[in-house]
């Protein structure tokens, strides 16, 4: 019994430890990261997500740091309706994923 509670226990830490590796960063933090030069203008980064998807449109936007990185995400409306998801690197302006949204 003490092994299966041990069990669970570890099971229910590694989990909630997951979960804390992306922070949201308020607009606050993220322009001082756009003035100090360390992530890409919102700009270049909106650009980046908009040329995978011609004719779409930018329903929301976010800045998260996930595991030391920072990563700008992008969410999208082409001109069909679908709705896309983009993750772009904030620094480099490299786009990391683009699924669509489901």
């Amino acid at each position: 019994m003490k092994t299966l509670t041990a069990f669970f226990t570890a099971s229910a830490i590694a989990l909630s430890a997951g979960g804390v590796q992306a922070k949201d960063l308020g607009p606050d933090e993220a322009l001082r990261l756009r003035d100090a030069g360390t992530i890409q203008s919102f700009e270049k980064l909106n650009a980046a997500a908009l040329a995978k998807h011609a004719n779409a449109t930018i329903t929301d936007t976010e800045l998260e740091e996930q595991y030391g990185k920072y990563v700008y995400q992008v969410e999208l409306r082409d001109a069909k309706g679908v709705e896309w998801d983009i993750e772009v690197d904030a620094v480099s302006g490299q786009v990391l994923k683009d699924h669509q949204d489901t």
